[in-house]
Protein backbone atom coordinates (compact mmCIF):
# COMPACT_ATOMS: atom_id res chain seq x y z
CA UNK A 1 0.00 0.00 0.00
CA UNK A 2 1.84 3.37 -1.34
CA UNK A 3 2.48 5.92 1.96
CA UNK A 4 -0.10 8.77 2.34
CA UNK A 5 1.31 12.58 2.09
CA UNK A 6 -0.39 15.87 3.49
CA UNK A 7 1.15 19.24 2.84
CA UNK A 8 0.16 21.67 5.06
CA UNK A 9 0.44 25.90 4.08
CA UNK A 10 0.94 29.40 4.78
CA UNK A 11 2.29 32.16 3.43
CA UNK A 12 5.77 32.12 5.69
CA UNK A 13 5.65 28.35 6.48
CA UNK A 14 7.25 30.08 10.25
CA UNK A 15 4.31 29.23 12.63
CA UNK A 16 0.49 27.73 11.87
CA UNK A 17 1.53 25.80 8.97
CA UNK A 18 4.73 24.66 11.17
CA UNK A 19 2.68 23.32 14.09
CA UNK A 20 0.35 21.73 12.05
CA UNK A 21 3.36 19.96 10.52
CA UNK A 22 4.06 18.66 14.26
CA UNK A 23 0.81 17.21 15.21
CA UNK A 24 0.41 15.62 11.91
CA UNK A 25 3.70 13.63 12.43
CA UNK A 26 2.91 13.18 16.20
CA UNK A 27 -0.68 12.08 15.15
CA UNK A 28 -0.30 10.08 11.82
CA UNK A 29 2.36 7.37 12.67
CA UNK A 30 4.04 5.89 9.96
CA UNK A 31 1.38 5.59 7.29
CA UNK A 32 1.36 9.66 6.73
CA UNK A 33 4.19 11.54 5.23
CA UNK A 34 3.70 14.87 6.68
CA UNK A 35 4.96 18.72 5.28
CA UNK A 36 4.57 22.08 4.98
CA UNK A 37 6.24 24.99 3.02
CA UNK A 38 5.36 28.49 2.38
CA UNK A 39 5.30 30.68 -0.62
CA UNK A 40 7.61 33.32 0.93
CA UNK A 41 9.11 31.21 3.68
CA UNK A 42 10.79 33.29 6.49
CA UNK A 43 14.48 32.55 7.49
CA UNK A 44 13.25 30.33 10.99
CA UNK A 45 10.50 28.95 12.82
CA UNK A 46 9.26 31.28 15.02
CA UNK A 47 10.28 30.94 18.38
CA UNK A 48 6.88 31.54 19.91
CA UNK A 49 5.53 28.36 18.14
CA UNK A 50 8.65 26.56 18.94
CA UNK A 51 8.20 27.06 23.24
CA UNK A 52 4.46 26.52 22.59
CA UNK A 53 4.89 23.12 20.52
CA UNK A 54 7.53 22.52 23.14
CA UNK A 55 4.11 22.48 25.79
CA UNK A 56 2.45 19.66 23.43
CA UNK A 57 5.97 17.75 23.65
CA UNK A 58 6.95 18.52 20.11
CA UNK A 59 10.09 19.49 19.37
CA UNK A 60 10.38 21.85 16.19
CA UNK A 61 13.14 24.04 16.84
CA UNK A 62 15.13 21.68 14.05
CA UNK A 63 12.38 22.54 11.61
CA UNK A 64 13.30 25.06 8.59
CA UNK A 65 10.78 26.88 6.68
CA UNK A 66 10.45 25.43 3.39
CA UNK A 67 9.37 26.88 -0.14
CA UNK A 68 6.14 25.34 -1.85
CA UNK A 69 8.11 25.58 -5.32
CA UNK A 70 10.56 23.20 -4.36
CA UNK A 71 8.36 20.85 -3.41
CA UNK A 72 6.07 18.43 -6.09
CA UNK A 73 2.85 19.28 -6.25
CA UNK A 74 1.53 15.89 -7.42
CA UNK A 75 3.44 13.89 -4.58
CA UNK A 76 0.70 14.96 -2.53
CA UNK A 77 -2.82 13.14 -1.50
CA UNK A 78 -4.17 16.51 0.64
CA UNK A 79 -3.07 19.75 0.77
CA UNK A 80 -4.17 22.46 4.01
CA UNK A 81 -4.07 25.66 3.24
CA UNK A 82 -3.66 27.58 7.02
CA UNK A 83 -3.55 31.22 5.44
CA UNK A 84 -6.51 31.17 4.09
CA UNK A 85 -5.12 31.78 0.44
CA UNK A 86 -7.09 29.00 -1.11
CA UNK A 87 -4.62 28.32 -3.67
CA UNK A 88 -4.12 31.63 -5.28
CA UNK A 89 -0.85 32.11 -4.19
CA UNK A 90 -0.13 28.71 -4.49
CA UNK A 91 -0.52 28.34 -8.58
CA UNK A 92 1.61 25.09 -8.43
CA UNK A 93 -1.71 23.18 -6.37
CA UNK A 94 -4.37 24.56 -9.13
CA UNK A 95 -6.68 21.24 -9.77
CA UNK A 96 -4.11 18.52 -7.97
CA UNK A 97 -4.12 17.71 -5.01
CA UNK A 98 -7.68 18.70 -3.43
CA UNK A 99 -6.94 21.89 -1.21
CA UNK A 100 -8.69 22.68 1.66
CA UNK A 101 -8.94 25.90 3.86
CA UNK A 102 -8.43 25.91 7.66
CA UNK A 103 -9.56 29.49 9.14
CA UNK A 104 -6.89 30.23 11.49
CA UNK A 105 -5.77 33.70 13.27
CA UNK A 106 -2.27 34.52 12.70
CA UNK A 107 -0.81 34.77 16.26
CA UNK A 108 1.95 36.22 15.07
CA UNK A 109 0.11 39.66 14.78
CA UNK A 110 -1.22 39.51 18.03
CA UNK A 111 -0.71 42.86 19.94
CA UNK A 112 0.16 43.46 22.87
CA UNK A 113 3.40 42.46 25.42
CA UNK A 114 5.29 38.93 25.60
CA UNK A 115 2.64 37.46 27.00
CA UNK A 116 -0.50 38.43 25.20
CA UNK A 117 1.90 36.88 22.13
CA UNK A 118 2.16 33.71 23.94
CA UNK A 119 -1.75 33.57 25.01
CA UNK A 120 -2.37 33.68 20.92
CA UNK A 121 -0.05 31.24 19.63
CA UNK A 122 -1.30 28.72 22.56
CA UNK A 123 -5.29 29.13 20.87
CA UNK A 124 -3.73 28.63 17.96
CA UNK A 125 -2.21 25.57 18.66
CA UNK A 126 -5.15 24.01 20.99
CA UNK A 127 -6.98 24.99 17.09
CA UNK A 128 -4.92 23.35 15.14
CA UNK A 129 -4.55 20.70 17.45
CA UNK A 130 -8.32 19.84 16.95
CA UNK A 131 -8.04 20.24 13.33
CA UNK A 132 -5.40 18.01 12.56
CA UNK A 133 -7.40 15.47 15.23
CA UNK A 134 -10.21 15.69 13.25
CA UNK A 135 -8.98 15.59 9.73
CA UNK A 136 -6.94 12.50 10.50
CA UNK A 137 -9.43 10.27 13.19
CA UNK A 138 -13.02 11.16 11.55
CA UNK A 139 -12.06 9.95 8.16
CA UNK A 140 -11.78 13.31 6.22
CA UNK A 141 -7.98 12.61 5.14
CA UNK A 142 -9.70 9.50 4.05
CA UNK A 143 -12.06 10.56 2.32
CA UNK A 144 -9.98 13.06 0.56
CA UNK A 145 -7.48 10.52 -0.10
CA UNK A 146 -9.84 7.95 -1.49
CA UNK A 147 -11.48 10.70 -3.69
CA UNK A 148 -7.83 11.45 -5.09
CA UNK A 149 -7.36 8.03 -5.83
CA UNK A 150 -10.82 7.44 -7.38
CA UNK A 151 -10.09 10.61 -9.92
CA UNK A 152 -6.59 9.34 -10.62
CA UNK A 153 -7.63 5.73 -11.19
CA UNK A 154 -10.29 7.00 -13.38
CA UNK A 155 -8.23 9.04 -15.28
CA UNK A 156 -6.00 6.24 -15.91
CA UNK A 157 -8.19 4.03 -17.00
CA UNK A 158 -9.02 6.86 -20.05
CA UNK A 159 -7.50 5.68 -23.54
CA UNK A 160 -6.30 8.99 -23.40
CA UNK A 161 -3.47 10.63 -21.58
CA UNK A 162 -3.95 13.37 -19.63
CA UNK A 163 -1.43 15.69 -18.52
CA UNK A 164 -1.30 18.83 -15.87
CA UNK A 165 0.84 22.07 -15.66
CA UNK A 166 1.27 25.34 -13.78
CA UNK A 167 1.74 28.56 -15.07
CA UNK A 168 5.41 27.88 -15.32
CA UNK A 169 4.96 24.94 -17.52
CA UNK A 170 5.93 22.78 -14.35
CA UNK A 171 4.09 19.30 -14.78
CA UNK A 172 2.28 18.10 -11.90
CA UNK A 173 0.26 15.28 -13.11
CA UNK A 174 0.77 12.51 -15.22
CA UNK A 175 -1.35 9.53 -16.42
CA UNK A 176 -1.31 6.33 -17.46
CA UNK A 177 -2.23 6.77 -20.53
CA UNK A 178 0.10 9.83 -21.05
CA UNK A 179 3.06 7.34 -19.66
CA UNK A 180 1.62 5.09 -22.53
CA UNK A 181 1.83 7.53 -25.58
CA UNK A 182 4.74 8.82 -24.17
CA UNK A 183 6.73 5.99 -22.83
CA UNK A 184 7.96 8.16 -20.66
CA UNK A 185 7.39 7.24 -16.56
CA UNK A 186 5.12 9.99 -13.93
CA UNK A 187 8.68 9.79 -12.17
CA UNK A 188 10.69 11.31 -14.54
CA UNK A 189 8.58 14.15 -15.55
CA UNK A 190 6.83 15.72 -12.27
CA UNK A 191 7.89 18.76 -11.35
CA UNK A 192 9.81 19.25 -14.88
CA UNK A 193 8.96 22.07 -17.50
CA UNK A 194 6.78 20.55 -20.18
CA UNK A 195 9.34 22.09 -22.82
CA UNK A 196 11.99 20.14 -21.71
CA UNK A 197 10.25 16.79 -21.50
CA UNK A 198 9.08 17.34 -24.85
CA UNK A 199 11.60 18.02 -27.31
CA UNK A 200 10.83 19.27 -29.81
CA UNK A 201 7.80 20.78 -28.03
CA UNK A 202 4.83 18.79 -27.71
CA UNK A 203 2.72 22.24 -28.84
CA UNK A 204 4.84 23.26 -31.13
CA UNK A 205 3.81 27.13 -32.19
CA UNK A 206 0.20 26.42 -30.02
CA UNK A 207 1.68 27.47 -26.57
CA UNK A 208 -0.02 29.57 -24.10
CA UNK A 209 2.50 29.14 -21.97
CA UNK A 210 5.32 30.78 -23.51
CA UNK A 211 8.49 32.67 -22.57
CA UNK A 212 7.37 36.41 -22.65
CA UNK A 213 4.09 35.67 -23.53
CA UNK A 214 0.96 37.89 -21.87
CA UNK A 215 -1.06 35.55 -19.10
CA UNK A 216 -3.19 33.02 -21.11
CA UNK A 217 -7.21 33.72 -21.63
CA UNK A 218 -8.14 30.56 -23.80
CA UNK A 219 -11.31 28.95 -23.02
CA UNK A 220 -10.50 25.68 -24.96
CA UNK A 221 -7.90 25.35 -27.93
CA UNK A 222 -7.49 21.70 -29.82
CA UNK A 223 -4.53 20.97 -32.46
CA UNK A 224 -2.89 18.12 -33.92
CA UNK A 225 0.97 17.36 -33.45
CA UNK A 226 3.75 14.73 -33.37
CA UNK A 227 6.02 13.66 -31.32
CA UNK A 228 8.41 11.10 -30.85
CA UNK A 229 7.41 8.04 -27.78
CA UNK A 230 11.08 7.52 -26.08
CA UNK A 231 11.99 4.46 -28.45
CA UNK A 232 11.80 7.04 -31.37
CA UNK A 233 8.57 5.62 -32.78
CA UNK A 234 7.32 8.39 -33.97
CA UNK A 235 3.34 9.53 -32.53
CA UNK A 236 0.55 11.50 -34.03
CA UNK A 237 -1.37 13.19 -31.52
CA UNK A 238 -4.79 15.03 -30.62
CA UNK A 239 -4.08 17.58 -28.42
CA UNK A 240 -7.11 18.94 -26.65
CA UNK A 241 -6.37 21.38 -24.00
CA UNK A 242 -8.36 23.23 -21.06
CA UNK A 243 -7.06 26.15 -18.46
CA UNK A 244 -7.16 25.25 -14.90
CA UNK A 245 -8.82 28.10 -12.69
CA UNK A 246 -8.41 29.48 -9.25
CA UNK A 247 -11.76 30.33 -7.16
CA UNK A 248 -11.23 33.89 -9.03
CA UNK A 249 -11.41 32.54 -11.83
CA UNK A 250 -7.98 33.05 -12.75
CA UNK A 251 -5.66 30.87 -14.85
CA UNK A 252 -3.59 28.81 -12.61
CA UNK A 253 -2.30 25.93 -15.38
CA UNK A 254 -3.74 23.63 -17.99
CA UNK A 255 -5.39 20.17 -18.40
CA UNK A 256 -4.25 18.54 -21.85
CA UNK A 257 -5.46 15.18 -23.33
CA UNK A 258 -3.49 13.47 -25.91
CA UNK A 259 -5.26 10.97 -28.12
CA UNK A 260 -2.76 8.64 -30.22
CA UNK A 261 -4.15 8.41 -33.83
CA UNK A 262 -1.01 7.12 -34.95
CA UNK A 263 -2.36 3.79 -35.93
CA UNK A 264 -5.56 4.91 -37.09
CA UNK A 265 -3.64 7.32 -39.78
CA UNK A 266 -2.04 4.60 -40.62
CA UNK A 267 -4.52 2.97 -41.63
CA UNK A 268 -6.25 5.42 -43.37
CA UNK A 269 -3.69 5.84 -45.39
CA UNK A 270 -3.35 2.25 -46.00
CA UNK A 271 -6.85 1.99 -47.56
CA UNK A 272 -6.01 4.82 -49.82
CA UNK A 273 -3.19 2.71 -51.20
CA UNK A 274 -0.93 5.62 -50.25
CA UNK A 275 -0.67 7.25 -53.97
CA UNK A 276 0.40 10.52 -52.66
CA UNK A 277 1.75 12.04 -49.14
CA UNK A 278 1.71 15.76 -48.25
CA UNK A 279 0.84 16.31 -52.41
CA UNK A 280 4.04 14.23 -53.23
CA UNK A 281 2.45 11.62 -55.81
CA UNK A 282 3.60 7.37 -55.80
CA UNK A 283 3.94 4.58 -54.93
CA UNK A 284 6.89 2.83 -56.01
CA UNK A 285 9.05 1.75 -52.50
CA UNK A 286 11.44 4.59 -53.41
CA UNK A 287 8.53 7.05 -52.74
CA UNK A 288 6.89 5.24 -49.95
CA UNK A 289 10.75 4.59 -48.26
CA UNK A 290 10.65 8.85 -48.78
CA UNK A 291 7.32 9.50 -47.22
CA UNK A 292 8.23 7.25 -43.98
CA UNK A 293 11.44 9.03 -44.21
CA UNK A 294 9.43 12.66 -43.88
CA UNK A 295 6.68 11.43 -41.07
CA UNK A 296 9.99 9.92 -39.17
CA UNK A 297 11.68 13.76 -39.60
CA UNK A 298 8.43 15.63 -38.33
CA UNK A 299 9.92 14.94 -34.44
CA UNK A 300 13.56 16.01 -35.06
CA UNK A 301 14.16 19.35 -35.46
CA UNK A 302 17.27 19.15 -37.37
CA UNK A 303 18.50 20.33 -40.90
CA UNK A 304 17.86 18.60 -43.95
CA UNK A 305 19.54 18.30 -47.40
CA UNK A 306 17.06 17.24 -50.02
CA UNK A 307 19.06 16.31 -53.23
CA UNK A 308 18.09 15.55 -56.67
CA UNK A 309 17.85 16.31 -60.53
CA UNK A 310 15.86 19.91 -61.33
CA UNK A 311 12.08 19.41 -61.31
CA UNK A 312 11.63 16.23 -59.15
CA UNK A 313 9.89 17.67 -56.30
CA UNK A 314 12.24 18.74 -53.42
CA UNK A 315 10.04 22.10 -52.66
CA UNK A 316 7.08 19.86 -52.17
CA UNK A 317 9.69 17.24 -49.88
CA UNK A 318 10.91 20.79 -47.89
CA UNK A 319 6.92 21.59 -47.60
CA UNK A 320 5.86 18.58 -46.55
CA UNK A 321 8.43 18.29 -43.99
CA UNK A 322 7.94 21.21 -42.42
CA UNK A 323 3.86 20.17 -42.88
CA UNK A 324 4.19 17.14 -40.63
CA UNK A 325 6.62 19.22 -38.22
CA UNK A 326 5.91 20.70 -34.92
CA UNK A 327 6.30 23.88 -36.16
CA UNK A 328 3.52 23.07 -38.37
CA UNK A 329 1.40 26.52 -37.82
CA UNK A 330 4.64 28.68 -38.05
CA UNK A 331 5.54 30.15 -41.70
CA UNK A 332 7.42 28.46 -44.27
CA UNK A 333 10.05 30.68 -46.35
CA UNK A 334 11.27 29.19 -49.54
CA UNK A 335 14.24 31.12 -51.30
CA UNK A 336 15.92 30.55 -54.33
CA UNK A 337 19.38 31.06 -53.57
CA UNK A 338 20.45 30.97 -57.21
CA UNK A 339 17.64 34.00 -58.47
CA UNK A 340 19.21 36.20 -55.84
CA UNK A 341 21.42 39.13 -57.23
CA UNK A 342 24.83 38.56 -55.25
CA UNK A 343 24.74 42.27 -54.05
CA UNK A 344 21.80 41.69 -52.16
CA UNK A 345 21.80 38.00 -50.85
CA UNK A 346 22.90 38.80 -47.57
CA UNK A 347 19.98 41.15 -47.14
CA UNK A 348 17.74 38.98 -48.35
CA UNK A 349 18.27 36.45 -46.51
CA UNK A 350 19.55 38.53 -42.72
CA UNK A 351 17.77 41.65 -43.58
CA UNK A 352 19.07 45.16 -43.16
CA UNK A 353 18.89 48.51 -41.37
CA UNK A 354 18.17 52.11 -42.83
CA UNK A 355 21.16 53.55 -44.29
CA UNK A 356 23.20 50.58 -44.52
CA UNK A 357 23.69 50.96 -48.45
CA UNK A 358 22.11 52.95 -51.10
CA UNK A 359 18.31 52.63 -51.31
CA UNK A 360 18.06 51.25 -47.59
CA UNK A 361 15.50 53.70 -46.60
CA UNK A 362 13.64 51.35 -43.80
CA UNK A 363 14.51 48.69 -42.06
CA UNK A 364 14.23 45.36 -43.99
CA UNK A 365 13.55 41.68 -42.11
CA UNK A 366 15.60 39.40 -43.88
CA UNK A 367 14.27 35.64 -44.95
CA UNK A 368 15.01 33.77 -41.92
CA UNK A 369 13.52 36.59 -39.36
CA UNK A 370 10.23 36.00 -41.44
CA UNK A 371 10.53 32.03 -41.09
CA UNK A 372 10.63 33.02 -36.77
CA UNK A 373 9.16 30.11 -35.04
CA UNK A 374 8.93 28.32 -38.76
CA UNK A 375 11.05 26.83 -41.96
CA UNK A 376 12.88 28.49 -44.08
CA UNK A 377 13.96 26.40 -47.62
CA UNK A 378 17.28 27.61 -48.69
CA UNK A 379 16.67 25.97 -52.41
CA UNK A 380 19.94 25.37 -54.88
CA UNK A 381 22.22 26.54 -51.78
CA UNK A 382 25.17 26.12 -53.58
CA UNK A 383 25.04 29.22 -55.02
CA UNK A 384 25.15 31.07 -52.24
CA UNK A 385 28.41 33.39 -52.18
CA UNK A 386 31.08 32.37 -49.55
CA UNK A 387 30.55 35.65 -47.79
CA UNK A 388 27.10 34.37 -46.98
CA UNK A 389 28.27 31.14 -46.36
CA UNK A 390 30.21 32.03 -43.57
CA UNK A 391 27.18 34.20 -42.34
CA UNK A 392 25.07 30.59 -42.29
CA UNK A 393 27.16 28.54 -40.57
CA UNK A 394 27.15 31.54 -38.02
CA UNK A 395 23.96 31.77 -37.53
CA UNK A 396 23.33 27.04 -37.72
CA UNK A 397 26.07 26.70 -34.81
CA UNK A 398 24.63 29.79 -33.00
CA UNK A 399 20.88 30.95 -33.90
CA UNK A 400 21.85 34.09 -33.80
CA UNK A 401 22.53 36.86 -37.25
CA UNK A 402 23.31 40.57 -37.92
CA UNK A 403 21.71 42.43 -40.35
CA UNK A 404 23.96 44.11 -42.78
CA UNK A 405 24.59 47.43 -41.90
CA UNK A 406 23.78 46.46 -38.25
CA UNK A 407 26.29 45.09 -34.93
CA UNK A 408 23.65 44.02 -32.88
CA UNK A 409 22.52 40.50 -32.72
CA UNK A 410 18.79 38.98 -33.33
CA UNK A 411 17.75 36.07 -32.32
CA UNK A 412 15.72 33.50 -34.71
CA UNK A 413 14.24 29.97 -34.35
CA UNK A 414 14.14 28.26 -37.76
CA UNK A 415 14.64 25.16 -39.24
CA UNK A 416 16.71 25.52 -42.02
CA UNK A 417 16.17 22.85 -45.38
CA UNK A 418 18.41 23.08 -48.19
CA UNK A 419 18.67 21.64 -51.37
CA UNK A 420 20.40 21.67 -54.50
CA UNK A 421 20.95 19.78 -58.04
CA UNK A 422 24.19 19.60 -57.80
CA UNK A 423 26.52 17.28 -55.97
CA UNK A 424 28.11 19.12 -52.57
CA UNK A 425 30.61 17.06 -51.83
CA UNK A 426 32.13 17.75 -55.27
CA UNK A 427 31.53 21.48 -54.86
CA UNK A 428 33.53 20.83 -51.40
CA UNK A 429 35.98 19.04 -53.23
CA UNK A 430 36.23 22.47 -56.02
CA UNK A 431 36.50 24.95 -52.99
CA UNK A 432 33.17 26.53 -53.65
CA UNK A 433 31.71 25.11 -51.11
CA UNK A 434 32.66 25.17 -47.39
CA UNK A 435 33.36 22.08 -45.82
CA UNK A 436 31.87 22.86 -42.18
CA UNK A 437 29.04 24.02 -43.71
CA UNK A 438 28.28 20.97 -45.56
CA UNK A 439 28.11 19.07 -42.64
CA UNK A 440 25.66 21.40 -40.53
CA UNK A 441 23.51 21.23 -43.63
CA UNK A 442 23.81 17.89 -43.99
CA UNK A 443 22.34 16.74 -41.21
CA UNK A 444 19.94 14.30 -42.62
CA UNK A 445 20.76 13.69 -46.22
CA UNK A 446 17.57 12.76 -48.74
CA UNK A 447 17.65 12.15 -52.28
CA UNK A 448 15.23 11.89 -54.90
CA UNK A 449 15.38 9.83 -57.98
CA UNK A 450 14.83 10.87 -61.01
CA UNK A 451 11.60 9.83 -62.95
CA UNK A 452 12.95 7.93 -65.44
CA UNK A 453 14.12 5.78 -62.18
CA UNK A 454 10.35 5.30 -61.01
CA UNK A 455 8.66 4.78 -63.84
CA UNK A 456 5.95 2.81 -62.07
CA UNK A 457 4.88 6.31 -60.93
CA UNK A 458 4.70 7.82 -64.40
CA UNK A 459 1.07 6.46 -64.91
CA UNK A 460 0.12 7.65 -61.50
CA UNK A 461 1.44 11.00 -62.16
CA UNK A 462 -0.45 11.88 -65.37
CA UNK A 463 -3.24 10.81 -64.49
CA UNK A 464 -3.02 12.94 -61.35
CA UNK A 465 -2.10 15.74 -63.62
CA UNK A 466 -4.70 15.17 -66.62
CA UNK A 467 -7.50 15.34 -63.76
CA UNK A 468 -6.21 18.69 -62.54
CA UNK A 469 -5.60 19.97 -65.73
CA UNK A 470 -9.16 19.08 -66.84
CA UNK A 471 -10.19 20.69 -64.31
CA UNK A 472 -8.89 23.94 -64.83
CA UNK A 473 -9.19 24.36 -68.46
CA UNK A 474 -12.69 22.82 -67.61
CA UNK A 475 -12.62 20.29 -70.57
CA UNK A 476 -14.43 17.82 -68.99
CA UNK A 477 -13.31 14.12 -68.37
CA UNK A 478 -9.85 13.51 -70.32
CA UNK A 479 -8.40 9.82 -70.53
CA UNK A 480 -4.58 8.58 -72.13
CA UNK A 481 -4.62 5.88 -74.55
CA UNK A 482 -2.83 2.81 -73.51
CA UNK A 483 -0.41 3.51 -76.31
CA UNK A 484 -0.01 7.14 -75.55
CA UNK A 485 0.93 6.20 -71.62
CA UNK A 486 3.60 3.46 -72.96
CA UNK A 487 5.32 5.79 -74.36
CA UNK A 488 5.40 8.22 -71.74
CA UNK A 489 6.37 5.66 -69.36
CA UNK A 490 9.29 4.58 -71.97
CA UNK A 491 11.03 8.61 -71.70
CA UNK A 492 13.56 9.62 -70.27
CA UNK A 493 12.30 12.46 -69.02
CA UNK A 494 14.84 14.93 -68.39
CA UNK A 495 13.02 17.39 -66.61
CA UNK A 496 11.57 15.16 -64.34
CA UNK A 497 8.11 15.58 -62.82
CA UNK A 498 8.07 19.45 -63.93
CA UNK A 499 8.25 18.59 -67.20
CA UNK A 500 5.38 15.87 -67.15
CA UNK A 501 3.58 17.88 -65.68
CA UNK A 502 3.91 21.06 -67.94
CA UNK A 503 3.45 18.28 -71.08
CA UNK A 504 0.30 16.51 -70.12
CA UNK A 505 -1.33 20.40 -68.90
CA UNK A 506 -0.23 21.27 -72.78
CA UNK A 507 -1.81 17.48 -74.17
CA UNK A 508 -5.44 18.33 -72.33
CA UNK A 509 -5.65 21.43 -74.69
CA UNK A 510 -3.81 20.07 -77.50
CA UNK A 511 -6.15 17.16 -77.46
CA UNK A 512 -9.64 19.39 -77.65
CA UNK A 513 -11.33 15.71 -76.97
CA UNK A 514 -11.42 13.47 -73.88
CA UNK A 515 -8.81 11.67 -75.12
CA UNK A 516 -4.68 11.75 -75.65
CA UNK A 517 -3.49 9.66 -78.03
CA UNK A 518 -0.08 8.54 -79.11
CA UNK A 519 -0.78 11.41 -82.18
CA UNK A 520 -0.88 14.05 -79.56
CA UNK A 521 2.77 13.32 -78.49
CA UNK A 522 5.20 15.61 -78.89
CA UNK A 523 7.98 14.41 -81.61
CA UNK A 524 10.69 14.03 -79.06
CA UNK A 525 8.32 11.66 -77.10
CA UNK A 526 7.01 9.69 -80.19
CA UNK A 527 10.72 8.92 -81.04
CA UNK A 528 10.68 11.03 -84.06
CA UNK A 529 12.91 13.92 -82.66
CA UNK A 530 15.52 13.11 -79.65
CA UNK A 531 15.94 9.33 -79.30
CA UNK A 532 15.29 7.98 -76.37
CA UNK A 533 18.16 6.14 -74.65
CA UNK A 534 17.87 2.20 -75.80
CA UNK A 535 18.41 -0.75 -73.66
CA UNK A 536 21.30 -2.71 -73.87
CA UNK A 537 21.15 -5.71 -76.32
CA UNK A 538 19.69 -6.09 -79.90
CA UNK A 539 15.60 -5.04 -80.46
CA UNK A 540 13.81 -7.56 -82.59
CA UNK A 541 12.68 -6.19 -85.96
CA UNK A 542 9.13 -6.16 -85.78
CA UNK A 543 7.13 -7.63 -89.33
CA UNK A 544 3.12 -7.28 -89.57
CA UNK A 545 3.02 -11.03 -90.09
CA UNK A 546 4.93 -11.28 -86.82
CA UNK A 547 2.66 -8.71 -85.06
CA UNK A 548 -0.86 -9.91 -86.01
CA UNK A 549 0.59 -13.95 -84.82
CA UNK A 550 1.62 -12.08 -81.70
CA UNK A 551 -2.00 -10.47 -81.24
CA UNK A 552 -4.08 -13.17 -82.19
CA UNK A 553 -2.45 -15.45 -79.48
CA UNK A 554 -2.42 -12.71 -76.73
CA UNK A 555 -6.33 -11.99 -77.70
CA UNK A 556 -5.52 -8.78 -78.47
CA UNK A 557 -3.61 -7.57 -75.10
CA UNK A 558 -0.78 -5.51 -76.59
CA UNK A 559 1.29 -5.38 -73.49
CA UNK A 560 0.94 -8.94 -73.86
CA UNK A 561 1.90 -9.64 -77.54
CA UNK A 562 5.01 -6.83 -77.00
CA UNK A 563 6.20 -9.49 -74.12
CA UNK A 564 5.57 -12.70 -76.83
CA UNK A 565 7.42 -10.51 -79.78
CA UNK A 566 10.02 -9.99 -77.45
CA UNK A 567 9.81 -5.81 -76.96
CA UNK A 568 8.99 -3.19 -75.20
CA UNK A 569 5.26 -1.74 -75.01
CA UNK A 570 6.37 0.99 -76.31
CA UNK A 571 8.09 -0.29 -79.88
CA UNK A 572 5.04 -2.04 -80.52
CA UNK A 573 2.59 0.93 -79.88
CA UNK A 574 4.88 2.93 -82.37
CA UNK A 575 4.87 -0.09 -84.78
CA UNK A 576 0.95 0.00 -84.84
CA UNK A 577 0.92 3.61 -85.31
CA UNK A 578 2.81 3.32 -88.52
CA UNK A 579 0.67 0.51 -89.31
CA UNK A 580 -2.92 1.54 -88.96
CA UNK A 581 -4.03 -1.71 -91.01
CA UNK A 582 -3.60 -3.83 -88.27
CA UNK A 583 -6.19 -3.84 -85.59
CA UNK A 584 -5.88 -4.65 -82.04
CA UNK A 585 -8.15 -5.25 -79.73
CA UNK A 586 -8.61 -2.15 -76.93
CA UNK A 587 -7.17 -3.63 -73.65
CA UNK A 588 -9.77 -3.90 -70.57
Amino acid sequence: MNKGTILFLCRDNSARSQMAEGFARQMAGDNISIFSAGITPDQEVHPMAVEVMAEHGIDISGHRPKAVSALRAGHFDLAVDLCQTLGQEFPMLAGFPPLVCWTVADPAEAVGDLEGQRVAFREAARIIKDLVHDLLNRGYYASFSLYKANIERLIDNLHEGVLAHDLGRKIFFFSKGAERITGLSAVDVIGKNCHDVFVPRLCGENCSFCDGCEPPTFQKKSYSTVAPEIEGQRKELDVTVVPLRDPAGRIQGVVAALADQTAFKEAVRGQKGEDGFAGIIGRTPEMRSLFHQIRDLSVYDVPVNISGETGTGKELVARAIHGESTRRNGPFVPINCGALPEGLVESELFGHVRGSFSGAVRDKKGRFELAHNGTIFLDEVAELPMSTQVKLLRFLQEGVLEKVGSEKQTSVDVRVISATNKNLKKEVAKGTFREDLYYRLNVVPIHLPPLRMRKNDIPLLANYFVRHAAMGARTGNVTITDDAMGLLAEYAWPGNVRELQNIIQFLVIKASGNKITAAHLPPEIQGDGTPLPQKRGRRNKLDTGSVETALAKAGGNKAKAARLLGVGRATLYRFLNDHPDIVADEEI
